[in-house]
This record gives structure tokens, sequence and C-alpha cells, in this order.
């Protein structure tokens, strides 16, 4: 069997997958509603019980799309940092970039509450752009920390010790900030998918699309960056194009998810390395469709298992991803030969 074809069984199995994931993870929560009864609704029926109407169309289905579009989000950009970076260890949450969207949105609502207006008020693009801005200025500090620490395990702790201090700057503002507003900021930080109204889904998939806009105009450049900048150039490259081109891609995709959602620890990390392990490849045409798909699935899961099925209480989705993905990091640092795949 050729590579090609490899692949797309590969894609269509992880698609079949993700379809699957959905279904369970609408099915699965406090209330449990029978899968035949879902089918059903997504055929044109409807459901033996009112409530379950609502449960579904008003909760459970934005919240399985959200899982959907944030897995695509930060897996699209931890594959990007990686190649960027060249780094196996590089991802938004790893690096700090996770850290520095939630230092914009801390700025819009804790700062905002201190100097007398309610930062949410400002309303939801608001809130996207603050959190892209965090991202991407972490994202420009991480880079220029990168063209002078070419070690893996240096820039990691770097990026770790970016996000401490970066913590650290929240956590004044916190000090400072009213009750009503840290109490909004501190359930916005542990991170929920179930937190995204269907109103606002268009907004969110339009942040997405802004942001992978400059990583399909200029996917072919990505697998020549693998083999460093001064090949990309000799290869007609435009790096400092490709270069901001990345940032700015990145900034966009990690900020909007972490705008909505929260930060969400490992997914950005872990999933480009499960799509290099399982493809065997390292074409940016195939891991990119790979990491998307892989992410939905992975977070689809993580979201399933976090709603603890059959109880009231949901686990927040950052312990669950963590869970997963802590795991995989440790695994990739103790790889020898981790550094054959960039």
């Amino acid at each position: 069997m050729s590579n090609n074809s490899r692949h797309s069984l590969l894609l269509l199995g992880i698609s079949i997958a993700c379809v699957v994931l959905f279904v369970l993870n609408i099915s699965s929560g406090s209330v449990a509603i029978p899968v035949e009864e879902i089918f059903g609704r997504f055929f044109g029926g409807s459901f033996s019980k009112a409530s379950w109407e609502t449960i579904v169309m008003d909760y459970r289905i934005p919240k399985a799309v959200t899982a959907l579009l944030v897995g695509t989000a930060l897996s699209i950009a931890g594959l990007q940092m990686q190649t960027f970076f060249r780094n196996p260890l590089a991802g938004p949450y790893v690096l700090g970039i996770s850290s520095g969207a939630g230092l914009g949105v801390a700025l819009l609502v804790l700062a905002g509450s201190i100097i007398g207006f309610s930062g949410y008020a400002v309303g939801m693009w608001a809130t996207i752009i603050a959190a892209s801005a965090g991202a991407v200025l972490v994202l420009l500090l991480m880079s220029l920390t990168a063209w002078k620490v070419r070690d893996s395990m240096t820039l990691l702790i770097v990026g770790l010790m970016f996000g401490s201090a970066v913590s650290a700057l929240i956590a004044v503002l916190a000090f400072f900030a009213d009750a009503e507003q840290l109490k909004m900021f501190t359930i916005w930080s542990m991170g929920s998918l179930g937190s995204t109204q269907s109103e606002q889904l268009i907004g969110f998939i339009l942040a997405i699309v802004v942001g992978l806009i400059p990583v399909l105009a200029m996917l072919k450049s990505y697998n020549a960056m693998l083999l460093g900048e001064n090949y990309a150039s000799s290869m007609g490259v435009n790096v400092n194009n490709l270069r901001w081109a990345m940032i700015v891609s990145t900034g966009i995709l990690a900020g909007s998810a972490t705008a909505f959602c929260g930060p969400i620890a490992f997914i950005g990390i872990a999933v480009p390395h499960m799509a290099r392990l399982l493809f065997r490849t390292s074409d940016h045409k195939v891991l990119l469709p790979a990491s998307a798909l892989i992410g939905m699935g992975v977070l689809l899961f993580c979201d399933t298992l976090a709603q603890l099925p059959g109880s009231v209480q949901t686990l927040p989705i950052n312990a669950v991803t963590s869970l997963i993905g802590a795991p995989m990091v440790i695994w990739l640092i103790m790889r020898r030969n981790f550094s054959k795949e960039f």
C-alpha cells in the first residue's frame, strides 16, 4: 500500500472516530441520552422527552462543537510552533503562549475592574483581541529567544519562566481586582468547553478561519522551514513573510481558543507528535489535517471523561488534558532520538 493510500485510510478512520466521539460526547453526562435518540433527532425526528431537546441543542451540541474548534486551533498552533522553533517541545501552553493569552484577558477583565469598568462588558471580540495580543506578545519574545538559544531544554525552561512571570503579573492584578471580576476570571482560567453559547460559535468559527488563512496560504513553505531558514531561503521562500504568518496565525488560533475556553494544557504539544507517530511523515500537507482531526478527537474524548458520566459533577478540562498530555511530554523528553523527527 502506498503512503498516500495509507494516509487517506488513516484520515478516514480518524474522521469516523471523531463522529463516534461526537455522538458519545453528546449522549453522556449527568443525564444519559440514548444514542439512537440522538441519531433520530439528527435525521429529522424528535426526542421522546422534551427536556432532552434543551439539554442537547442548547448545551451539549455547542460544547461538542467548541471541542472540535479548540482541538483544531490548539493542535495547528502547536504544529506551527514546533515547525517555527524546530523544537519538539514547543507548544502554546508549554512555551507560555496560553499564559500570554491569559494575561491579555486578565488585563481586560481585572485591570478594567481596577480602573472602574467591566472588561467583559466591552464584548466578545474585545476578549478575543486581548487574548490574541497577549499570545502574540509572548510568541514574539520566544521567537527572539529562539534565535539566541538553540538548545531544546533551555528553550523549554525559558518558556516556563515566561509562563511563571505572566502568572505573577496576573496574581498582582487579581490582588487589586474586585470580587466579582476576580471570580469571573478564576472560573475562566480553569478551562471550560461549556461556557461558549450558541450565538458565540459564529464568532469563534470566524476567528479560527482567520487564523487558518496564513497557514493555508503558505503551507508549501512549511516543509522547507524544517531544514532551516537558510535552506528555506535557498528554495525561494520569503522567510520573513513566513515567520510573520506563523506568528500571527498561532497568536490568533491560541488566543481565540484561550479567550473562549480558558487555558487548555498539552493539546498543542502532544497532538502534533501523535500525528507524526501515526502517519510517519513530516509533510505538512498531511500533518495539518491529521493534527486537526486528532486534536478534535482527543479533546472530545477528554471532555467526555471530564463530564464524569452519571454524575452531576464536571472536572475542569485542564485536569483531564494534563493527565493525558503530561505523560506524552515526559516521554518526548526521555527519548534520545526525538530530534530525528525535525
